[in-house]
């Protein structure tokens, strides 16, 4: 996925270590070779080349991640779209560099091909349908699922109290051993704001935003980069599959439209906004229920 995890966790003296590391790896290593947009050989890259009419079977994995993401976009009017790989890849978001942002014909065409609209899936019998040139890109979900898949893995191994991070999404299960919670000071992109700590007991958390990679955010309506100061949006949530997806499409939406889409989700977000009178942070009200 181009990043790096991180697992703490309270665990007996006699774990073996190597083992249990060699087991996230795979788990990990599982994960890429189905969703990641940067393989050309993962069950993703696969899809995006079959032919108009063709079925693909996916795994357990693929499968919860594209329902969540199918469903996703539904509630959020498309702001979290999965089927966009097409517009990544144009802007050089993806695998192979650009020498510079597409012309109207390139957008226009990359945008025909693409959203989630398109997509036809079989939950029952856990198969997609290619459309037609339509490429897939789950970066905006595939980190926070395999935070969930990790944290899960580690649950199955009697490893109950840990902290999980992949390319800074976290989840924080039970305690650590002092029976404090994991304490987590959300990513700051605003030096000028004070620092933002949460406890992660049985949640998860997940931020998106410019403040990183820059404008890499793509507004699948305009297929442009979105058009709004937002620098960060965060979600906590249960799920880091869904925080992560989450805070995708609410840093696409932007402050306004954002708050009003947490608002009407119950989500407990953060959203950091750049204006003309400096930095404006504004908090969700079941984030500030949950504080």
């Amino acid at each position: 996925m181009g990043t790096r995890w991180q697992v703490t966790a309270a665990a007996p003296a006699e774990l073996d270590r190597a083992a249990l590391e060699q087991a996230i790896a795979a788990r990990l290593g599982q994960l890429v070779a189905e969703m990641s947009h940067w393989e050309a050989g993962s069950l993703l890259t696969r899809f995006n080349r079959l032919k108009a009419g063709q079925w693909m079977a996916l795994p357990p994995d693929f499968a919860t991640v594209i329902a969540a993401g199918l469903a996703i976009a539904a509630r959020s009017g498309g702001a979290f779209d999965p089927a966009i790989g097409a517009l990544v890849d144009l802007w050089g978001f993806g695998p192979v560099p650009v020498d510079g942002p597409p012309d109207e014909a390139a957008l226009a065409e990359a945008r025909a091909r693409s959203g989630w609209q398109r997509l036809d899936f079989d939950p029952a019998a856990r198969r997609l349908r290619q459309p037609g040139g339509l490429r897939l890109d789950l970066s905006g979900i595939a980190k926070g699922y395999a935070v969930d898949a990790v944290a899960d893995m580690l649950a199955a191994r009697g490893l109950h109290h840990c902290l999980v991070e992949v390319g800074g999404e976290l989840a924080g299960r039970g305690v650590k051993p002092d029976g404090q919670p994991w304490w987590v000071d959300l990513e700051n992109p605003a030096p000028e704001l004070p620092a933002f700590r949460v406890a992660l007991h049985q949640i998860a958390v997940a931020t998106s935003g410019t403040y990183v990679r820059g404008d890499h955010n793509l507004d699948p309506a305009t297929g442009l980069p979105a058009a709004h100061d937002i620098v960060s949006a965060s979600v906590l949530h249960a799920s880091a599959m869904q925080a992560d997806a989450w805070a995708s499409a609410l840093t696409v939406l932007g402050p306004e439209a954002g708050l009003a889409l947490a608002t009407r989700e119950k989500l407990a977000a953060r959203i950091v906004a750049r204006d003309a009178d400096g930095v404006r942070e504004t908090i969700s009200p079941t984030l500030v229920a949950l504080l």
